[in-house]
């Protein structure tokens, strides 16, 4: 098991917006995130900086890169990107965390 920290920015105002849509995550997109070995999945937001921290745990690298070149994925990224900081192929810009300390 590999444990992942990124973050990621959100645009201001959309806030209840993005829960929202995570609240509802279409059951193909949450299929997806378990077949390509995503579990234990958490954002957080920072309010004041508008700052996502998100924190999976991967069976493994390769297996996971390859969903976001799943159609569900696509799909998610086109309907994400109008109320979060994205790459022109709609990626939301993510930044990987340095992990400094776990305890179990």
């Amino acid at each position: 098991m590999i444990r992942k920290g990124f973050k990621m920015k959100l645009n201001a105002g959309q806030e209840a917006e993005y829960e929202k849509r995570h609240n509802e995550l279409w059951p193909e997109m949450r299929d997806m995130i378990h077949e390509h070995g995503g579990k234990n999945y958490s954002i957080y937001l920072d309010r004041e900086t508008l700052t996502l921290f998100g924190y999976i745990e991967i069976e493994d690298e390769e297996l996971w890169s390859k969903g976001a070149d799943t159609e569900i994925n696509r799909k998610w990224w086109d309907f994400m990107a109008d109320i979060m900081e994205t790459n022109p192929d709609n990626s939301p810009v993510s930044v990987d965390l340095e992990p400094v300390f776990h305890l179990d």
